[in-house]
């Protein structure tokens, strides 16, 4: 899937695996996900966790027939980080017809929890 030209790379936001069980993706702490104070700004985990969860629901659906869109995320940022770059892991833990529930761990090269967030996904047919 071409990710140019869209949040995706704006920011930063790189594929490390993509399979139906599992998502992973990365993210760079830097100018481009920082908050005014310098850490890390939640809307960029947000974003990374997101995307993580829409691209595995991707693989989960025919894309010939059907569109994936997140409809409900909640994330509990639970660590700061000022530098590096955050790993997210997407598993689905309901592959409906219709919707999708996935749960993101985000960590830091250390392993740290950084956010946790679960992202439902509606499954809509293509008109």
């Amino acid at each position: 899937m071409d990710t140019s030209n869209t949040l995706i790379e704006a920011l930063g936001i790189e594929t490390v695996k993509m399979d139906k069980d599992e998502v992973i993706m990365t993210m760079p702490v830097d100018h481009r996900t920082h908050q005014p104070v310098g850490y890390l700004h939640g809307g960029a985990s947000v974003a990374l966790a997101e995307t993580a969860a829409s691209m595995g629901s991707m693989l989960n659906v025919d894309p010939e027939t059907n569109l994936v869109f997140g409809i409900e995320i909640n994330a509990n940022h639970v660590k700061s980080k000022r530098e590096g770059t955050v790993t997210a892991a997407a598993t689905p833990t309901h592959l409906g017809k219709t919707t999708m529930v996935w749960e993101i761990k985000i960590t830091d090269e250390a392993d740290n929890l950084i956010c946790i967030s679960r992202c439902t996904i509606g499954v809509v047919p293509k008109k």
